[in-house]
């Protein structure tokens, strides 16, 4: 479709997606301030953290993972999953749980078992069965507004954990680094708005190399999550098959899948993700890999992140991304917001509850 038909966008994004994406970087910015004002217990002696969510709940874990990484003064683990490993317990243990509706059953089962186990615990939702268990049991509970997806709230997800790290004293103070993350947001945005034409436009050009194509996004070091998060855009935005995989790990088994089956290979597009940022052994193998991924026919291409600090790198990187994803919607004609597949599987487990 011609994707600088903006009344066409109307038609099929119905529940004003592309709003969301535009209002990322603000945001982003209002959950810091948000995560700034509420309050914490004093706790101390914390050694170690898990943060548990799935989906779009849990991406703004693994954005926080990769960014605190190299500042944080304990081991932090992002879990997808039911119940608790067996080292999560005590009062030495912080469990985070994050849920956008507080109904995701296995976080809810994640929750039980913190208190069982006598963790202390933060739980962040809007409402549902998580902050009604929290406020039970005198839980500290964090409760935000979004009325959209989980998906579209992953600015308040990421700038409530941080603010949370930072109350702890976990980290050192954050806000220089990401108030610049929010400006570079709106510099690199003035060229991705749906106004803007597609020859101007890199998010759409980008969108039209892979309609039709199986995505493939590699990122490494503080992009790492961020292909996570085209990945899951790719397929619930668009409605079509995506992955994502990491450096300096693709290296030791992907890069040998380049033979088989061969009338699929020309049917893929492996986009590289790249920031100034990276350790520079990961960049050469970013380089080397596209090379010979190029030279055995599959289609490839660079993102190269925007901004001077990892933090900008990986929000205009994510940023960039999600308009990406929401013009190869448009150009497949899918409405970017509902999830019939995932909401009717979860009618299904319902049914065996």
């Amino acid at each position: 479709m011609n994707l600088d038909d903006i009344k066409v966008f109307k038609e099929i994004d119905t529940q004003n997606m592309i709003a969301e994406i535009d209002g990322l970087p603000d945001q982003l910015d209002q959950a810091w301030e948000l995560g700034k004002s509420l309050v914490l217990p004093k706790w101390e002696s914390i050694s170690r953290v898990l943060i548990a969510g799935m989906g779009g709940s849990a991406i703004g874990a693994d954005l926080l993972s990769a960014y605190i990484a190299p500042r944080c003064s304990v081991p932090v683990v992002v879990h997808r999953d039911y119940g608790l490993p067996a080292w999560a317990s005590g009062g030495e243990t912080l469990v985070i749980t994050a849920s956008h509706s507080g109904n995701t059953e296995e976080t809810l089962s994640v929750f039980e078992k913190a208190v069982e186990q006598g963790c202390r615990v933060l739980a962040i939702s809007t409402g549902g069965k998580l902050a009604a268990g929290a406020e039970e049991v005198s839980a500290t509970l964090w409760r935000f507004e979004h009325q959209g997806q989980p998906r579209a709230a992953v600015g308040l997800s990421f700038g409530l954990l941080l603010g949370a790290f930072r109350h702890l004293g976990l980290i050192p103070d954050p806000e220089v680094e990401l108030k610049d993350a929010v400006a570079a947001m709106k510099s690199q945005q003035v060229h991705l708005k749906a106004e803007i034409p597609t020859m101007e436009n890199p998010a759409k050009r980008l969108a039209g190399q892979c309609y039709g194509r199986w995505v493939t996004v590699i990122g490494a070091d503080i992009l790492a999550p961020v292909a996570r998060r085209w990945k899951g855009q790719i397929s619930e935005l668009a409605k079509a098959w995506g992955q994502f995989e990491f450096l300096p790990e693709a290296n030791h088994n992907t890069s040998a899948g380049v033979m088989n089956p061969e009338e699929m290979l020309s049917k893929i597009m492996v986009l590289f993700l790249r920031a100034k940022s990276y350790h520079p052994r990961n960049e050469l193998r970013a380089n080397l890999t596209k090379e010979i991924f190029m030279l055995e026919g599959l289609g490839t291409d660079f993102f190269n992140a925007q901004g001077d600090t990892p933090l900008a790198q990986l929000w205009t990187t994510l940023h960039f991304g999600d308009y990406f994803a929401y013009y190869l919607a448009m150009a497949y004609g899918a409405d970017p917001t509902p999830v019939s597949a995932i909401q009717g599987l979860k009618e299904r487990l319902k049914e065996h509850s």
